[in-house]
């Protein structure tokens, strides 16, 4: 081999080793952030592996209307995420209580109903439960957002190894930059505190002053400023649910049938709840032959 084909055969196994160099270092850094458009939908899930908001043009809700027995947390959510969206002061909130009661539904439509009523643009951003250690890194994202936004934690709650809630406990308080004002947290969780009783002790033990730290009732969910509970429904409302649900959707089983049915569907799950309900109306319509939307 000459000396100007042995210059080029280094020359190309250079190039090939800083190919290979630059393919490596890209697979360390991970993908490049995407860009995220603020105008593709009003629903977003949060994927923090790009730093990506990734758009939920159909998002799974109901109206408003439908969701039935929770009057009371109803109107109060309502009123908060209205204020909110008008630009006032609003707190956090945790929905918690009973399993299938309505509470993920509830923010969704709540969210859908204020954003139509005052025409603001209101974003709806979902974390899922694995990702709750990269909302500060979220928080960053959004303190550019062009419009108000609630991010949203559904059926949240921590193990006795989980150190993630110490992220959640970050945005909650704010830290030193402080939450931005057009950025409320919605959180849904079966357990009123969120903390196992021996992880609330184990922060009162490690605290500084532990005459100061929180008292055993007081922990993570403290920092939320409403919590909304659910509790189980009773016969009344879970019919109520049903009524309405069968009236939305034009469903024509007789009244005394579609409630004995109803009760002997809850039996068999051994619950009332809105749930319940949904799924017993899911198969009704099927053996009724009609389409739900």
């Amino acid at each position: 081999m000459d000396e100007r084909a042995l210059d080029g055969h280094r020359i190309d196994t250079l190039i090939a080793e800083v190919r290979k160099l630059s393919a490596a270092l890209e697979r360390i850094a991970g993908p490049a952030p995407a860009e995220n458009d603020w105008t593709a939908a009003d629903c977003f899930v949060w994927s923090p592996q790009r730093r990506h908001l990734q758009p939920v043009p159909r998002p799974n809700r109901i109206g408003l209307a439908l969701i039935k027995g929770v009057d009371h947390v109803r109107d109060i959510l309502h009123e908060n995420t209205r204020r909110f969206a008008e630009g006032l002061p609003a707190n956090n909130v945790l929905l918690w209580g009973a399993r299938g009661m309505g509470k993920s539904s509830l923010v969704k439509s709540v969210h859908a109903a204020v954003a139509s009523e005052t025409g603001v643009a209101l974003k709806l951003i979902e974390v899922h439960r694995e990702d709750i250690a990269t909302l500060p890194l979220l928080l960053d994202l959004l303190r550019d957002a062009p419009a108000p936004v609630i991010v949203f934690c559904d059926d949240l709650s921590f193990d006795h190894d989980d150190t993630s809630y110490k992220s959640l406990k970050a945005v909650l308080d704010g830290g030193v930059e402080g939450r931005p004002a057009h950025v409320l947290l919605y959180a849904t969780s079966n357990r009123r505190h969120l903390l196992p009783r021996d992880m609330m002790e184990n922060e009162r033990s490690t605290a500084i002053n532990p005459s100061e730290a929180v008292e055993e009732k007081v922990s993570l969910s403290d920092r939320f400023g409403l919590w909304l509970g659910f509790h189980k429904c009773s016969q009344e409302d879970y019919l109520a649910m049903i009524d309405g649900y069968a009236q939305a959707f034009g469903l024509e089983t007789p009244c005394a049938q579609l409630h004995a049915e109803a009760l002997t569907w809850a039996t068999t799950r051994g619950a009332r709840s809105g749930r319940v309900a949904w799924q017993f109306i899911q198969d009704l319509a099927g053996r009724e032959g009609r389409r739900l939307p």
